[in-house]
C-alpha cells in the first residue's frame, strides 16, 4: 500500500513540474523599444517625483504597465489595494507605550511602508483608489503629497503611483475628492491593440527612464517658467478654478498645486526632448483640458522663429511644418514688414511666401499674400516670387491695383 501511495505521489509531483515547466514558457516574452507616448508621459512623471494616477476601464493592463515599469526602472514594487485598508493603515497606527501622558501615543507605519524605507527606494503602486472610501482618500492625503506615514518619512528614492476605474465601471466606485485628486498628474489609460497582439505574442515594449541633456537643463527651467507665467499673467482666472461638478472635480483641474506641477514636467520634457504629444498628455492631465490646450498654444507661439531673423535670411528660413504654426509666422512676417515697409523686406516677405507655398499647403499664403500685395509702393518692382505664387494664389493682379493708393498711404 505504501510503495502505491509513493507512486502516486510521485506521478502528481511529475505532474506538477510539467505544468510549472508550461506557465514558465507561458510566462516566458522579451521587450523591445517601441514608441508609446503613454509610457513616455508616465515614466516622464515618475522621474519628476510626482505621483501619477493612471484612469482607465478594467482589464486592460494598468497594473501589468506598472509592474512592467518597476521591473524596467529595477525598483522594488509594492502593491497597496486602497479599498480594502482602513484610514488607519495610511495615517498610522497608534501605539500606546509605557507613559503615554509623558511620551504622547505614537503612531506606527504598516509594514509595507517600513519594508520601502529600508529598501531607500521603490515604486509605491496604489490601486483601486476611486474604490477606496472618503475617509481612507482623506488619510492618503498626506502620504501622496508628504510621502509620511504616522512618523514616518518615505525616502526620496520612492515614487508613488496610482489606478482607478471610471466610477461607472468601478465597484462600488467613489468619485475622488477635490484635495486628493488635485495631488496627482491624471493620465486616461487606453490598450494599443498592436502593443496587445505582440505582448501576447511575447514581446512588450521596452520602458526607460528619460535621459536629460544637462546643457538644456536652465534652458528647460526658464522656457517652463516662462510659458506657465505669461498665460497665467494674462489669465489670472486660471490660477485657480475649481470645476462646479462633482466628477470634475475628482480629475484633473487648475491651481496653484497644479500649475507648479505642470511646470515641473514642461522643464522635465523639455530638458528630455519629448514630443508635443506627450507634452499634451502631462499638461493637460496636470489642469485640465481646456487650461492645458491654452498652456500648449503659448507654448507652440513662443517657440515660433522671430519674424525679423527670418527677413534677414528667408533663402535658409525653416517654417513650421504645422498649419496653424506656418500660418502664424506668415502673419507675424507680414506685420513686421507693415510695421517697417522697405522694398528689401518686402521682397524678403515674398520669397518666404514662395518658400512656404513649396513646402507646405498654398491656401496658408493665400491671406497672407493678398495682405503683403496691398503693402507695395508705387516705385517697388514685383518680384519675381510674385509669378510663382500667381498659378495658386492670385496676387499679382491685386499687387498693380495695390500701387494706386500707395501715396496716399505714403503721406500717412
Amino acid at each position: 500500500m505504501s510503495a502505491a501511495i509513493s507512486t502516486g505521489a510521485r506521478t502528481r509531483a511529475a505532474r506538477t513540474d510539467v505544468a510549472g515547466e508550461l506557465l514558465a514558457l507561458l510566462n516566458d516574452a522579451t521587450t523591445e523599444p517601441r514608441s508609446d507616448i503613454q509610457l513616455e508621459a508616465l515614466t516622464l512623471a515618475v522621474a519628476a517625483d510626482l505621483p501619477v494616477l493612471l484612469w482607465g476601464e478594467p482589464g486592460i493592463g494598468k497594473t501589468a504597465a506598472l509592474t512592467q515599469l518597476a521591473e524596467s526602472l529595477d525598483l522594488p514594487l509594492t502593491t497597496v489595494i486602497a479599498s480594502v485598508h482602513e484610514p488607519s493603515d495610511f495615517s498610522g497606527l497608534p501605539v500606546v507605550g509605557d507613559d503615554p501622558a509623558a511620551q504622547g501615543v505614537p503612531l506606527a507605519p504598516p509594514d509595507w511602508a517600513v519594508r520601502l524605507v529600508r529598501a531607500g527606494r521603490g515604486l509605491l503602486f496604489l490601486d483601486e483608489l476611486s474604490t477606496a472610501p472618503p475617509a481612507v482618500q482623506a488619510a492618503l492625503l498626506r502620504l501622496v503629497l508628504e510621502r509620511r506615514i504616522g512618523a514616518l518619512q518615505l525616502p526620496a528614492g520612492v515614487r508613488i503611483v496610482a489606478a482607478a476605474n471610471p466610477r461607472s465601471s468601478a465597484a462600488d466606485g467613489w468619485e475622488l475628492s477635490p484635495p486628493l485628486a488635485n495631488r496627482f498628474v491624471h493620465l486616461m489609460w487606453t490598450h494599443d491593440p498592436d502593443v496587445v497582439i505582440r505582448g501576447l505574442g511575447g514581446v512588450w515594449p521596452r520602458v526607460s527612464l528619460p535621459t536629460l541633456d544637462p546643457e538644456k537643463l536652465p534652458e528647460a527651467v526658464a522656457f517652463a517658467r516662462r510659458a506657465v507665467c505669461v498665460l497665467l499673467a494674462a489669465r489670472p482666472a486660471l490660477v485657480h478654478r475649481l470645476p462646479s461638478g462633482e466628477a470634475r472635480r475628482g480629475g484633473a483641474w487648475p491651481s496653484p498645486r497644479s500649475w507648479e506641477m505642470a511646470l515641473r514636467l514642461i522643464a522635465f520634457a523639455t530638458a528630455a526632448g519629448a514630443g508635443r504629444d506627450v507634452v499634451s498628455l502631462l499638461v493637460r492631465g496636470t489642469v485640465g483640458d481646456g487650461p492645458g490646450f491654452e498652456l500648449l498654444t503659448g507654448m507652440d507661439r513662443m517657440e515660433l522663429p522671430d519674424p525679423e531673423r527670418l527677413l534677414a535670411d528667408p533663402d535658409s528660413a525653416e517654417l513650421p511644418g504645422r498649419g496653424d504654426l506656418r500660418q502664424a509666422v506668415l502673419d507675424g512676417v507680414v506685420a513686421a514688414v507693415r510695421g517697417r515697409p522697405e522694398k528689401a523686406r518686402w521682397d524678403a516677405a515674398w520669397a518666404l511666401l514662395a518658400k512656404a507655398v513649396e513646402t507646405g499647403a498654398p491656401d496658408l499664403v493665400v491671406v497672407p499674400a493678398t495682405t503683403l500685395a496691398t503693402l507695395r509702393r508705387d516705385d517697388w518692382e514685383v518680384p519675381a516670387s510674385i509669378e510663382h505664387l500667381a498659378a495658386m494664389v492670385s496676387v499679382s493682379r491685386t499687387a498693380d491695383h495695390a500701387a494706386v493708393p500707395a501715396p496716399a498711404r505714403a503721406g500717412r
